[in-house]
């Protein structure tokens, strides 16, 4: 009780809001480089990543699990902070301008629960379309180098990306999630107690670099797809 107590007080709340927060960047890092690999010379890499991954059995599954409850708590915490924010301060300001150091209140910090909601509607639009889609039984098969016949996922991310709404809806998505990232990863290690105030402007600006190049990974795929 004594440690529910202390995760769901305002300083626990922004250390668990962290701790996931990193946790879920760097599955997005790790996704990222994933995807990348379908621009492979190789045309059987993107399959033999994702069949891999598979063939980790309960290690990846375990994964997945934890992942899915980074992703639950990170929601649930993040918009549970900014509803009370707002309780605390119910009369907006007309106008904005950044805080500057060390609280860095710009448009992506504001944003934050905006682009939130997004990311996770977005995730289970992602999920239902690559994770939960056409598979084996539909006809999605490919036969690795090695002989394994396994999901043609390369096939299914193809047809996926030739459609406009995918090609061009996904890029924009990802630039938000660029927008996230820029804050919340130098808020996360902010909560963490992990970076001093003479860091800060340093950090934040690493934060926004970080953010930057994972939307230009994630959208550089789906326009290759769709253009070429």
């Amino acid at each position: 009780m004594k440690m529910m107590s202390a995760l769901m007080s305002p300083v626990g709340r922004k250390v668990l809001t962290g701790v996931t927060g990193i946790g879920l960047v760097a599955f997005v890092i790790a996704h990222m480089i994933g995807n990348l690999t379908y621009l492979s010379p190789d045309p059987t890499a993107y399959n033999a990543y994702a069949y891999k991954l598979m063939s980790l059995g309960w290690i990846f599954y375990t994964i997945e699990i934890l992942l899915a409850l980074c992703f639950i708590l990170h929601a649930v915490v993040g918009i549970t902070i900014q509803v009370r924010r707002r309780q605390a301060r119910p009369i907006g300001y007309k106008n904005y301008t950044s805080a500057g150091s060390p609280s860095l209140q710009g448009y992506s910090a504001r944003s934050m629960i905006f682009t939130g909601i997004i990311l996770l509607v977005f995730l289970v639009l992602h999920l239902i379309s690559f994770k939960y889609g056409p598979g084996e039984a539909e006809g999605y098969i490919a036969t690795l180098s090695t002989g394994e016949e396994v999901r043609d996922l390369r096939r299914l991310m193809t047809e996926k990306f030739h459609e406009p709404l995918y090609a061009f809806g996904y890029p924009i998505i990802m630039i938000l999630l660029g927008m996230h990232m820029r804050h919340g990863v130098w808020s996360a290690l902010q909560s963490l107690g992990v970076m001093s105030r003479r860091l800060s402007p340093l950090v934040y600006t690493l934060a926004a670099i970080l953010g930057i190049l994972v939307a230009i990974g994630f959208l550089f795929v789906p326009l290759y797809i769709y253009f070429w």
